[in-house]
């Protein structure tokens, strides 16, 4: 049998069932695209050569001949694709800031809240990032450094080398994070505790990861508030009294070193940010030596 149109059909493999008998028949699997259950598949013709152009009447010049045909490329994408590319600008290092915006609460900085554990580095940096009037970005050390999970080098197991290794590794990750978000017009704040007596580790790995108009401020409450606030935290996080003292000791080194000190020890979360406005205000306008 063959239709009207098409290559024919292959044959059976064997004998047609005769009537009655089952209606199971087994073909030679043909080559070709896939078609749906049930319904024959035609093959398309191969397309007519083309007609050859009619001659040109008496006195009339030739035509030239037709073009070879062009190669078949992909279709461009619509150019209303919402999943298209979006050319971001790279992440460069964030330069000095300028006090040419009479604004300071509208300019694109990037802060680094210094402070030792249970100082409500994560609080206030969370805090001010939300009710800023610019689209500003919070960027924790310690939740980037928790990105990992198997192998995560727990601090509170000793500090080794696996841990230093996993602080550096997540504070260039913050400093690269905040250089694409600066350069795409995103204000942003990082928190970390860095200690004055290991600069080159501390002050100077942010400055090198983020670049010189890093806005670093301190936030330092006394000790008896640093302690009961780092009761209430949970997990990892949380350290034995003995180490919150001596972390706290070291951040100590900070008074006097130029850098803008915030004591929120009688202030919440909400009047602390509106301090810390009014420094990031002030070094803008005189950005600090370091």
């Amino acid at each position: 049998m063959q239709y009207a149109v098409g290559a024919p059909l292959p044959p059976p493999r064997g004998p047609l069932p005769t009537q009655g008998a089952g209606m199971t028949m087994n073909w030679t699997p043909h080559p070709g695209p896939p078609h749906s259950p049930g319904m024959p598949h035609t093959p398309a013709a191969p397309p007519p050569p083309p007609a050859p152009p009619a001659p040109a009447p008496p006195g009339w010049p030739s035509a030239p001949p037709a073009a070879p045909p062009a190669a078949q490329h992909p279709p461009a994408p619509h150019s209303g694709d919402v999943t298209g590319h979006i050319q971001l600008p790279p992440g460069a290092p964030v330069p000095l800031p300028s006090n040419a915006t009479p604004d300071p609460a509208h300019a694109a900085v990037a802060v680094l809240l210094i402070g030792p554990a249970g100082a409500g580095k994560t609080s206030v940096a969370r805090h001010w990032a939300d009710t800023r009037r610019v689209p500003t970005a919070h960027i924790s050390l310690d939740d980037v450094r928790e990105w990992v999970r198997s192998g995560f080098a727990d601090p509170q197991s000793g500090w080794n080398d696996n841990s230093e290794a996993q602080y550096r590794l997540a504070r260039r990750t913050c400093g690269f994070a905040a250089r694409n978000f600066l350069a795409n017009g995103i204000s942003c704040i990082l928190d970390d505790a860095v200690f004055p007596d290991r600069p080159v580790v501390g002050l100077g790995g942010w400055k090198r990861h983020v670049g010189p108009g890093l806005l670093p401020i301190v936030l330092l409450p006394g000790l008896e508030v640093v302690l009961e606030r780092n009761a209430r935290r949970t997990g990892n996080r949380r350290l034995s009294d003995e180490e919150v003292a001596r972390i706290h000791g070291r951040m100590a080194g900070w008074y006097g070193s130029g850098l803008p000190i915030l004591d929120n020890s009688q202030h919440d979360v909400a009047t602390t940010v509106r301090a810390l406005d009014e420094v990031v205000a002030r070094s803008i306008a005189s950005p600090p030596s370091w």
